[in-house]
């Protein structure tokens, strides 16, 4: 900044010097010059941007001329005591403070709104009490005012389940059924009927036919109850599609169960959601990678798939747990740092 201000005043004075050793009629000529270029820029400029180095140069050369000539300027008088008044101004601010209470902290932010997600039912003043047991001292209205910011209603009457969380809450019994196709090498089209426990999304494979019927898919369902036992007396409703496969009889085997059928609408297959996504899954995850042969084959590879999926296959819902997690103990962590010894069998 200094040696800025010192090379434009050196500059300043070898101008002058040089007009000193100019004619007179060649110095009115560029006053003129100069005064009309002033008058242009006036009128298309309003205001001038200048820096400090241009203040202080205009503001020296203003100690050379005479107070009646100052009107050359683009500054006023007025303007240079501004300027005076905003250096001393700012050489006594001092840091501003923000007027008021201190901001929120983004965790205290964070963790209120955690609260109210996972418990819908608790109001803002209960949700300030977790916050005090937690060590964190803050008061209801600031609560609400988080609240209130995120869109979420401080008032206890915001519980009540969601659609998703009530479904989630009556999976528990729920099944669901579907036909999965699979064309073989020979292009030969195999139907393969499948059902899922949804509240675990445990999976039965109830068995592949070329020719599906009626009553072929009704003895399947006898089959299916065998096997659950008395487990079968946990589930309330069957959600299946319209196909012309499913006749009375197979519906009368469930509803001897006290299970009840839910068709799902014309040409929704999100309402079977749930059979649906495990088509997807099954086709990207095995029956795309591989080529079946014949029927039996296909029994062998599904068979093998769904143990894997039954077994091992995290679940997102389920908390990244297996179908059946319940019904097998939790395995100790493994230890990927340490070195075993490969020699010994």
């Amino acid at each position: 900044m200094l040696l800025h201000f010192g090379y434009l005043i050196l500059c300043q004075i070898l101008r002058l010097l040089e007009q000193g050793m100019r004619g007179e009629q060649s110095k009115d000529v560029e006053i003129l010059v100069l005064r009309h270029q002033v008058a242009v820029l006036r009128r298309q400029v309003a205001r001038l941007d200048l820096e400090p180095t241009d203040r202080a140069v205009l503001s020296a050369l203003s100690r050379l001329l005479p107070r009646s000539r100052w009107s050359t300027f683009f500054v006023t008088p007025a303007t240079l005591l501004r300027w005076h008044r905003e250096l001393v101004a700012r050489k006594w601010t001092y840091p501003k403070r923000r007027p008021g209470r201190p901001p929120i902290r983004a965790e205290i932010r964070a963790l209120v709104l955690r609260l109210a997600w996972e418990y819908p039912t608790w109001g803002h003043r209960r949700v300030q009490g977790e916050l005090f047991r937690l060590g964190y001292r803050v008061a209801p209205s600031t609560v609400w005012t988080i609240l209130t910011a995120a869109g979420v209603d401080p008032a206890p009457r915001r519980g009540g389940p969601t659609w998703t969380q009530f479904l989630a809450t009556q999976a528990k019994g729920i099944l669901a059924c579907d036909f999965l196709h699979v064309d073989t090498i020979g292009l030969t089209r195999i139907y393969v009927l499948f059902l899922m426990e949804v509240g675990t999304r445990r999976l039965h494979i109830l068995g592949a036919t070329e020719h599906p019927t009626g009553e072929w898919a009704t003895q399947q369902a006898r089959n299916l109850l065998m096997d659950l036992g008395d487990r079968v007396a946990q589930f309330r409703f069957l959600i299946r599609d319209r196909d012309s496969k499913y006749i009375a009889p197979f519906d009368a085997v469930f509803a001897t169960e006290g299970i009840e059928i839910l068709r799902t609408p014309p040409r929704a297959p999100r309402a079977n959601a749930y059979a649906e996504r495990w088509v997807r899954t099954v086709r990207r995850e095995c029956l795309d990678r591989m080529l079946i042969y014949n029927r039996r084959h296909l029994l062998a590879t599904l068979g093998e798939y769904v143990a894997h999926y039954n077994e091992h296959r995290p679940h997102q819902a389920r908390h990244q747990q297996p179908p059946n997690a319940t019904d097998i103990p939790p395995r100790p962590v493994v230890d990927l740092t340490a070195r075993y010894d490969t020699s010994t069998p």
